[in-house]
């Protein structure tokens, strides 16, 4: 078949797999230079590819609220048959999805593994091989490009803010009490309950520990989506949670010094930001590094210790509070990627 001259990317779920995402669509542009591409995302997480250069539209699907129902479904697949896409890569396998591309009438649709609705669509599938052996969730992303002659090997992530967001992040900042020389540390405390996290408490415990050892520069910016769960009181800690658009929060993210998370959408954003990052994460084969670890950064993760988890492991990754790892064993890392001046006194 020849090269394709228009093509549709379709990553319907989170902000994180969003971004991981992006090196395909990078690709794509790289190998179809002429090509149109678009990307069909869901409404909010269509500000993560906001300015990508590599993108041609961005097209919003909305199963909750335009495109509902039966009616909602014809109407996108009228305004997607219009648009006269002639290759669709589906990253996150839907039935719903599948049939959508179908009757859009877009003769080659590439998915992920063999489902009856793929077969009943007509639909190449690339096979993950039951993730052995397991490799990078932006990898697996890149197999559907290289069916339709993709090569490459680049796995690092982007986003793209304009100058005047930059700026922005800078007056957010500077209204919430930061000052031009502080060292900005980043905490995204939420994780959507997609990934084993702290409890709130303790990303508290870690900014008091924190503040103790560190020169009087530091700000520790607090983001979440919610503000439910009670902080410290302290003139070095910055509440930006449930404050912030979601390009908002990039353009602060934009001036931290490191981010510590989950394995959370932020910590990719920040990734793609070139923003170093410190991230928990959980090391079953669902949950792990390998599969959903930040790309392009500086990136340290950290694993409960060896042992941890094959006693006190809950059964479910959704609901572990991860007791492991401790508060200052964090911090001495996230120390180190402050600055190679600051250093924990002995106590």
């Amino acid at each position: 078949m020849r090269n394709p001259r228009r093509i549709l990317v379709v990553r319907t779920d989170r902000i994180g797999d969003v971004v991981l995402a992006t090196p395909l669509i990078r690709a794509l542009r790289r190998t179809f230079p002429d090509a149109f591409i678009g990307a069909m995302v869901r409404p909010y997480t269509r500000d993560v590819l906001l300015h990508n250069p590599h993108l041609n539209e961005i097209i919003i699907d909305d199963p909750s609220g335009e495109h509902a129902g039966r009616s909602g479904f014809w109407k996108q697949v009228m305004a997607l048959r219009q648009r006269r896409y002639d290759t669709a890569l589906l990253l996150l396998p839907t039935e719903r999805a599948a049939w959508m591309l179908f009757w859009a009438g877009i003769p080659r649709r590439v998915g992920v593994g063999t489902k009856l609705y793929g077969v009943l669509t007509f639909m190449q599938g690339v096979s993950r091989r039951k993730y052995i052996p397991l490799r990078h969730e932006a990898d697996y992303c890149l197999d559907l490009a290289r069916k339709i002659g993709v090569l490459t090997d680049d796995l690092s992530t982007e986003v793209f803010l304009t100058s005047d967001e930059r700026k922005r992040g800078k007056e957010i900042l500077r209204e919430a009490g930061a000052k031009e020389d502080d060292l900005l540390v980043g905490f995204h405390i939420g994780s959507g309950n997609s990934a084993p996290n702290w409890e709130p408490a303790k990303y508290g415990e870690l900014a008091e520990f924190l503040i103790r050892r560190t020169p009087k520069s530091l700000k520790i910016i607090f983001t979440d989506g919610t503000n439910t769960a009670s902080l410290p009181r302290n003139p070095h800690l910055i509440d930006l949670r449930a404050k912030l658009t979601l390009r908002e929060l990039m353009s602060v993210l934009s001036h931290e010094r490191v981010l510590f998370s989950s394995s959370t959408g932020p910590m990719h954003i920040a990734a793609a930001l070139r923003v170093p990052t410190v991230s928990l994460f959980c090391p079953l084969t669902a949950c792990s590094p390998t599969l959903w670890g930040p790309k392009g950064n500086d990136a340290h993760v950290i694993l409960p210790h060896e042992g941890y988890c094959s006693k006190q492991c809950p059964g479910d990754p959704k609901v572990c509070r991860l007791d492991d790892p401790s508060v200052e064993r964090v911090a001495e890392i996230l120390l180190g990627r402050i600055s190679s001046e600051v250093r924990i006194p002995q106590s």
